[in-house]
């Protein structure tokens, strides 16, 4: 769907942002500007680059509201990597633009909803030039591609038609990863089965895919927390789905996990979990599943909350 320009959009305007280190300097002026303009912006911080980039990009992608109209904003030191894996997600056009031209171009004739900038080869002055381009350009505005001048109408007919097909790319893709005939072996495990509730911890469901040494898919709620506990046996995990945060008592490490994501965590280590949002991961212990709990649950949401605020 074809947006008017910011300062013409009949609905509010949603900045999802950011970035990985290199990008994170760049991002933070970025963010400010567009606070100054009284525009909304949901900041996530700093990760890798490809985490960081399918985050926001998968949050531009959910984004179902009819009252606001979400963007989103990713810096690292090219620009390229956070708008790779921001286009993994269907119905995302991001662009890498290193000139206020490119930005220009890229909402005129690809309707870009995430920006995609440079911290290593971009001034925070011409970046903010570059965001205020691609703020106010409205999608088929004369740009250099169309030597300034009206799209055509054989070219505007098939900008619209862009617009319709565009955002199936991908989706189609998903059905087919959901059907029966999925190839990922993975989710193949846990398909038709019946997670169990793990009663110790509230939100949370699991559901044992080999006993010894023991493998599970686990599911948690959006907001629920594991106290800190410890393991016999070290453990593998992957996450298949949403957003958690590890902290590793033990070494005093904090590690925030999204869809791809690996950690591995030692026997004996404490570790405190926090769910951002509904998520479902793979784990697998070195030997046979024990969970021993060094806090209650009070505790743990306190101190989470604590280092979440």
């Amino acid at each position: 769907m074809a947006e008017n320009a910011a300062a013409a959009a009949p609905s509010p305007l949603k900045i999802i942002a950011g970035a990985d280190s290199f990008g994170a300097e760049l991002k933070d002026a970025l963010v400010s500007h567009l606070r100054s303009l009284n525009i909304d912006v949901e900041d996530l911080g700093t990760s890798d680059y490809y985490s960081i980039g399918a985050e926001v990009g998968r949050r531009v992608s959910s984004s179902d509201s009819s009252d606001t109209t979400t963007r989103g904003l990713v810096a690292c030191g090219t620009g390229v990597g956070v708008a790779i894996f921001a286009n993994k997600n269907p119905g995302v056009f991001a662009a890498t633009c290193l000139t206020p031209a490119d930005a220009l171009n890229a909402r005129s004739i690809n309707n870009c909803n995430v920006l995609a900038v440079s911290g290593m080869s971009t001034s925070k002055e011409s970046a903010v030039e570059i965001l205020d381009t691609w703020l106010k350009t409205p999608f088929k505005a004369p740009c250099p591609a169309s030597g300034f001048k009206p799209w055509e109408e054989n070219l505007s007919c098939f900008l619209d038609k862009s617009m319709i097909e565009m955002p199936l790319i991908g989706k189609n893709d998903k059905l087919d990863n959901d059907s029966s005939g999925s190839t990922c072996s993975i989710c193949c495990l846990v398909k038709n089965r019946e997670l169990n509730p793990v009663e110790m911890i509230p939100g949370g469901s699991m559901k044992i895919v080999r006993e010894s040494p023991t493998s599970a898919i686990v599911r948690f709620k959006a907001g629920s927390v594991e106290p800190a506990h410890h393991h016999t046996f070290g453990h593998d995990l992957v996450v298949l789905e949403g957003k958690k945060s590890v902290w590793n008592l033990t070494k005093g490490e904090r590690f925030d996990l999204t869809v791809g994501d690996y950690l591995f965590t030692p026997a004996g280590d404490v570790h405190r979990v926090k769910y951002y949002e509904e998520t479902e991961f793979f784990i697998k212990w070195d030997g046979h599943w024990d969970m021993f709990f060094d806090e209650d649950l009070e505790t743990a949401k306190k101190a989470v909350g604590k280092e979440t605020a």
